[in-house]
């Protein structure tokens, strides 16, 4: 994609350590550009801003997968979810995908699909979309496996999860909605429930295979991090296990072990515009109000995270370069993504443009190149000389 050479005047631009000021932004040959370039467009009623790093998000699916039984052709869904992302002033995007005994639309065949798909894109739709995974440690026989799949798949991220039932499952009951879940795994209701009593039975030899992996994962340069921790004891040992991000703390507590132990704490933005967890888990407002939140994820709603800025700021939680950091600079530092995050003169033209008014995305470039383009804005960028 082609990047374009503009001077931007007249906008309200984030500035790095200043905040919001009237301020002249250039970029040229896909970076932020120090002197002008000689094309001004007039900006003024927008907000210039970092591009929106989406550290996680699922909500991709429903392009990828509209419909049970369904066969979409991925290489369209893929440019759908870009084009969704861009819309919603996204420049990086991580894909957050299952490898999961759940089967389905998050069982390791249909996680290969959408791999292929993003590594066959490339970067023919600007926004750069990342793979990550999202592995159940409780399937065992996929350890020896896992790491050459993923270096199969360009995958170097990954997340581990828990969702067995365990509760249900060592009171020898049937957990909910089971059959329903076996049925969208194409599995007999009586295989499955069987199936999650085996991997419940062997899940004392998981601890010691998760470190093991974990060392090959690390070896191979994945980043690791993990799902849901509710206790301390739970992020102390995914530390050892070399696991530098702690995605959705559950409580208060677990969100605080994982700051002292250095890790990168993420919440969900959906969570923070609600106000509360859907699932009745720790507060995502709180967690940023007590300064233990680097960066929101925009969990399965990508509009959230620019609503969610704006619902920390205007609560009076945070200022806009503080609250604008937990969906641009915050994830970029976390995913070691050093080229962006910020609008410094040299680092990537990732830039989302909203309406000061109605606070919707009016444009957003990655690497320069236009993603996203919509009405007044547009008509400006056209008029320049």
């Amino acid at each position: 994609m082609k990047a374009l050479d503009l001077d931007f005047t007249g906008a309200q631009v984030l500035v790095p350590g200043q905040g919001l000021a009237r301020a002249r932004l250039s970029m040229a040959d896909g970076r932020i550009a120090d002197a002008p370039v000689g094309r001004a467009v007039d900006a003024s009623g927008y907000l210039l801003l970092p591009g929106i790093v989406d550290i996680h998000g699922d909500a991709f699916e429903r392009h990828l997968a509209p419909r049970r039984g369904a066969a979409p052709d991925m290489a369209e869904g893929v440019a759908s979810v870009a084009a969704e992302l861009a819309a919603n002033g996204i420049t990086t995007g991580v894909i957050a995908q299952f490898h999961s005994w759940e089967g389905g639309l998050r069982g390791p065949d249909h996680a290969a699909r959408v791999f292929t798909a993003l590594r066959d894109a490339g970067n023919i739709h600007g926004t750069d979309m990342r793979p990550q995974l999202r592995f159940e440690i409780g399937q065992l026989e996929a350890y020896d496996t896992l790491p050459d799949w993923l270096a199969q798949w360009d995958v170097g991220y990954l997340v581990y999860n828990d969702h067995l039932p365990h509760d249900r499952l060592a009171q020898g009951k049937t957990p909910p909605r089971l059959t329903g879940q076996a049925l969208k795994a194409g599995r007999n209701p009586e295989k499955h429930l069987a199936m999650l009593m085996d991997m419940h039975r062997r899940y004392p030899e998981v601890p010691k295979a998760l470190d093991d992996l974990s060392a090959r994962l690390r070896a191979q340069g994945v980043t690791l991090g993990y799902h849901d921790a509710r206790t301390a004891p739970e992020c102390v040992a995914m530390k050892t296990r070399g696991a530098a991000l702690a995605e959705f703390p559950e409580t208060p507590q677990a969100a605080q072990a994982a700051r002292d132990l250095g890790q990168g704490v993420i919440m969900g933005a959906p969570n923070t515009v609600r106000g509360s967890s859907q699932r009745g888990n720790a507060s995502a407002r709180d967690m940023i109000a007590a300064g233990l939140c680097d960066a929101l994820a925009s969990d399965y709603h990508y509009p959230a995270l620019r609503a969610a800025v704006f619902e920390c700021v205007d609560s009076g939680m945070c200022t806009f370069e503080q609250g604008w950091a937990l969906v641009s600079t915050g994830p970029a530092r976390l995913l070691g993504l050093e080229d962006r995050g910020t609008l410094r003169p040299g680092l990537r033209a990732d830039i989302t443009v909203i309406d000061e008014t109605t606070r919707r995305v009016a444009a957003c470039f990655a690497g320069g190149s236009v993603t996203c383009m919509t009405g007044e804005f547009a008509s400006r960028i056209f008029a320049a000389p």
